[in-house]
């Protein structure tokens, strides 16, 4: 173990090494940051427990086809006075049954426990009715799951192609400030030779400032495209890190067909109508007798006897008679007739204003779409163009540079060229991911990214 002990110095240099290297971040491919801010955004959690109570909407309908059982019991300490008389049901007076007895103050106990079961054997659709409503219910909510996750999806892919753009945008103003440098040591060379006015100088120290503080723009562009990456993913901006893949490249014709009435919101908004519908078929089945077929059986206790006497102490503590029935019982709702047609109507004008709504949003979808098709139209254009751009460019800056040492140009001249120049490398290295930025409107128009991830791998 003596090689342990004597590697013990080399050992603590390495650890400090280590430690104090900056933590990597982690690289990530467009499909890797798409599928991960879909996993972790808690926008798709919220949308995913609103399917699972939906779903569980779907079960409580279902439990209406059960029986119930309703179990009581009571014991009471009261006076036993009786009156002949009716009285209409309310919630205030208790009922007493028995003979009519004097009036006394004199109390007793009385007791009871009873069980009453009660199933509707048939109900001419109504809880049917009730479970498919719930059921389009847990739809909708599975339609607005999958619209959320194009939401994501398509907001990560966004902010993923924006830290390309940005990153690229920082790599054509270093470039920049690389040249600016390069021709300020070659014009403080020739001032300092007296070829040259020492307002050359100053200008080519301006025009050096200006493309740093455009460095600093740039950066920060890809500081806060990273902030939003970093946000879906749940993840520090400084652990962003996007490999650009395929997507600096030219990508293929595209196809430029489907259907926006595919589109997740399109189909949730249509759910919404069926859901309505389904409103109005169980609001059909309201105006129908109600049947019912019951079971009973109870006991009661009482310490007051038919004879106007009571017990002991302890009497009525305890059931003493007992009972029990079957039957069948019908209601009717002969006057909510009215009450139900108006229902019926504020849904019919529900399912107007759901149409309506429906047909707006195809609408925004087609126009979305033909907005998108024009801009990859307009993004293919400039990306052939932005090579011939970006060589004419170098050619005028070269010529001015040259004219200049040769004293045949103004400093200003050069400067000018040396911007054509650099806004012409942006134009260039934003030229491809325009089209792919094109691709992506499109496939968001038409509810689908599953393509243009595909291309992108």
């Amino acid at each position: 173990m003596n090689w342990w002990r004597e590697s013990k110095g080399v050992r603590r240099s390495l650890f400090a090494l280590l430690a104090g290297l900056p933590c990597m971040a982690a690289t990530l491919t467009l499909q890797q940051a798409v599928d991960q801010s879909v996993e972790k955004y808690p926008a798709l959690r919220v949308s995913l427990e609103q399917v699972s109570a939906a779903a569980a909407g779907v079960k409580l309908a279902r439990t209406t086809f059960l029986p119930k059982a309703d179990f009581l019991a009571q014991i009471n300490r009261a006076t036993h006075n009786n009156v002949f008389g009716m009285m209409l049901p309310q919630s205030t007076i208790a009922p007493i049954s028995g003979p009519v007895l004097s009036n006394s103050f004199s109390n007793v106990w009385g007791t009871a426990v009873g069980l009453l079961v009660s199933w509707e054997p048939f109900d001419f659709g109504l809880r049917k009715a009730n479970v498919a409503t719930a059921d389009v219910a847990r739809k909708r909510a599975e339609a607005g799951v999958e619209r959320t996750k194009l939401e994501v999806a398509t907001a990560a892919a966004d902010a993923f192609l924006t830290i390309l753009a940005a990153e690229q945008t920082v790599r054509s103003a270093n470039a920049s400030v690389e040249r600016g440098k390069a021709l300020s040591t070659v014009v403080n060379a020739l001032v300092k030779a007296q070829l040259r006015p020492g307002a050359d100088s100053e200008r080519t120290r301006a025009e050096v400032a200006l493309a740093e503080t455009q460095v600093i723009q740039a950066e920060q562009a890809v500081a806060m495209a990273k902030a939003a990456l970093g946000q879906l993913l749940n993840v520090a901006p400084s652990e962003v890190s996007a490999v650009a893949g395929k997507l600096m490249a030219v990508p293929a014709a595209a196809d430029l067909g489907g259907k926006v009435e595919e589109h997740p919101a399109a189909k949730e908004q249509q759910v919404a109508i069926d859901e309505v519908k389904a409103r109005e078929a169980a609001l059909e089945k309201m105006w129908y007798p109600k049947f019912l077929l019951q079971g009973s059986t109870y006991g009661r206790g009482t310490g007051a006897f038919p004879n106007g006497t009571t017990g002991g102490a302890g009497s009525g503590l305890g059931p003493n008679s007992g009972n029990w029935g079957v039957g069948f019982t019908m209601t009717f709702p002969i006057l909510e007739q009215p009450s139900i047609r108006a229902k019926q109507e504020i849904e019919v004008y529900k399912e107007r204003t759901e149409a309506a709504r429906y047909d707006q949003i195809v609408r925004d979808l087609n126009g979305r779409l033909e907005r998108s098709k024009a801009m990859l139209d307009g993004a293919q254009k400039a990306a052939r163009q932005a090579p011939i751009q970006l060589e004419a460019a170098r050619a005028v800056e070269q010529q001015a540079t040259a004219r200049y040492k040769a004293g045949l140009a103004s400093i200003v001249e050069v400067a000018e060229a040396q911007r054509l120049l650099a806004q012409a490398e942006v134009d260039n290295s934003l030229a491809n991911l325009g089209v792919w930025r094109g691709l992506l409107a499109i496939a968001a128009a038409k509810g689908d990214l599953r393509e243009f991830l595909e291309r992108a791998r």
